[in-house]
């Protein structure tokens, strides 16, 4: 984050309470099942480039120096033995992979899958402390605030049998000095048990939550945590937020389906409408961008609309299919489409802007950790199939290949080409140890170059200190810098 003071990636950021299971026991299954798949693309619809301050640094005709000669420098675990006695839950004490990174200045944090989350200082090379405070607490995401400098986590524990969601606070000096103790709690006042909700908004720096014991909605102020307004529609199925405003969608008629744009500030409703339905045919998605409305129902035309003046614009069916996932570029009035491991960019005319020649995603599931795009909104980087990677995933049935490695890879968002790209077969590609303020810290890298870009399953660049964090299914964290 750029010295912790402006948002670098503007991310909305949705977590959701489970259904409570036959017992607590089951519960790594079943977050296994939950969050590879719902939350990621949740997450990733809920991801969005807001507009920020002109920024005095290289565009993306500058990138390819950016990232010339980067080496591996560090290598960190996010298991201990050591805790084991602290924690209760087995599954904690399990090596599990990387699925969220979060950078703050010189700090990283790395929540493994297990729900373990531990914060490393890049300063000192050293391990700070793991951030559960609690023996049965499983972390389940993460969310910078720049407006406070401190990082929120959202949690849940055995003793409430995983059944609701509990939302921490602590600022980043605190958690330097290894002082969790300094952090508090959220929300206490909101039962967000499933099908409730946490939202933090950091394009408007709001706060979304969900209760549903009483299907009440309510926005508070992400600078301060303080209460706005409540919203207590029950026909209210969905809400989406966009930059000054936020669209509820209500329960759906034969024919239509009613909406209303409010001001996200205050609540105060600006626009009441219906908008038409196809009868019988599912809905894929109704997204909010500003003043454009898109809506796609099972196979039928996109139709962007223009809630200004109603002007109605449709794509056809067979040139925008439905995608797994979107990110929204506020910055240029783009958005970014995900489907079948491939990227597009399409402006809100409803025409192709960009197809990529060299960023085949890794991930089928558009798993938005493994994905980063700049605060200039002109570079995606991303952990992406590698060409070696691909020719040997195609070896006849029953045949052995080689472990499949891929490769980070940063693209040009306006032109899709491929700028830079860390790969094993690269030979200036080297381990570089860094060196440490604390001399007594011998930075230590066991994993071989090949071996740190296997099964990649985070992702995070710093854009200030010019670095590439990823994180892999063993739990190591390494850091890619020159």
């Amino acid at each position: 984050m750029e010295n912790h003071k402006k948002s670098l990636l503007r991310v909305r950021l949705r977590v959701t309470a489970k259904k409570r299971g036959k017992d607590g026991g089951a519960y790594g299954e079943a977050r296994k099942r939950d969050q590879d798949c719902s939350n990621s693309v949740k997450k990733l619809f809920r991801r969005e480039i807001g507009a920020r301050p002109h920024l005095s640094r290289g565009t993306a005709t500058t990138a390819p120096e950016k990232f010339r000669n980067i080496q591996l420098q560090e290598e960190f675990d996010t298991y201990d033995d050591n805790i084991n006695c602290f924690l209760q839950l087995q599954f904690l004490k399990k090596r599990s992979k990387i699925i969220e990174i979060v950078a703050a200045n010189d700090i990283i944090f790395a929540l493994a899958h297990s729900g373990l989350c531990a914060a490393f200082n890049l300063t000192t090379n050293k391990r700070i402390c793991f951030l559960n405070i609690s023996p049965d607490e499983v972390i389940r995401s993460l969310f910078y605030n720049k407006n406070n400098d401190s990082l929120i986590t959202v949690s849940v524990y055995a003793s409430d049998h995983f059944s609701s969601l509990k939302c921490r606070t602590t600022r980043i000096e605190y958690i330097r000095r290894n002082q969790l103790d300094a952090g508090y709690a959220l929300f206490e006042t909101e039962s967000l048990r499933w099908p409730g909700f946490v939202e933090f908004d950091d394009v408007n720096g709001k706060v979304l939550t969900y209760s549903a014991h009483d299907g009440t909605y309510k926005v508070f102020d992400l600078k301060n945590y303080n209460f706005l307004y409540s919203i207590s529609d029950k026909n209210v199925q969905e809400i989406k937020i966009s930059p000054g405003i936020m669209l509820l969608i209500l329960q759906r008629s034969p024919g239509y389906v009613p909406l209303k744009i409010l001001n996200v500030e205050d609540g105060t409703i600006l626009k009441s409408f219906n908008h038409l339905l196809h009868r019988n045919k599912k809905v894929d998605f109704i997204e909010q961008f500003n003043e454009k409305l898109l809506i796609k129902q099972d196979n039928e035309n996109l139709q962007i609309l223009d809630v200004r003046n109603s002007e109605l614009t449709e794509v056809n069916r067979t040139e925008f299919m439905t995608p797994s996932a979107f990110i929204f570029l506020y910055e240029n009035h783009l958005f970014l489409t995900f489907r079948n491991r491939t990227v597009a960019v399409w402006n809100f005319g409803g025409e192709l802007v960009t197809s990529f020649e060299d960023h085949m995603l890794w991930h089928p599931d558009c798993n938005t950790n493994n994905i980063y795009i700049t605060s200039d909104q002109d570079l995606i980087i991303s952990y992406c199939k590698a060409e070696q990677a691909c020719e040997q995933g195609e070896g006849q049935e029953g045949t052995t290949t080689a472990t499949p490695v891929g490769s980070i890879n940063m693209s040009n968002i306006m032109t899709g080409k491929c700028i830079a790209k860390i790969c094993a077969d690269d030979s200036q590609l080297q381990k570089n140890p860094r060196t440490s303020f604390d001399t007594s810290r011998r930075s230590t890298i066991h994993s071989t170059i090949k071996e740190a870009l296997e099964d990649v399953t985070a992702l995070f660049y710093d854009e200030e200190r010019n670095e590439i964090y990823t994180g892999n299914k063993h739990g190591l964290v390494h850091v890619w810098s020159n």
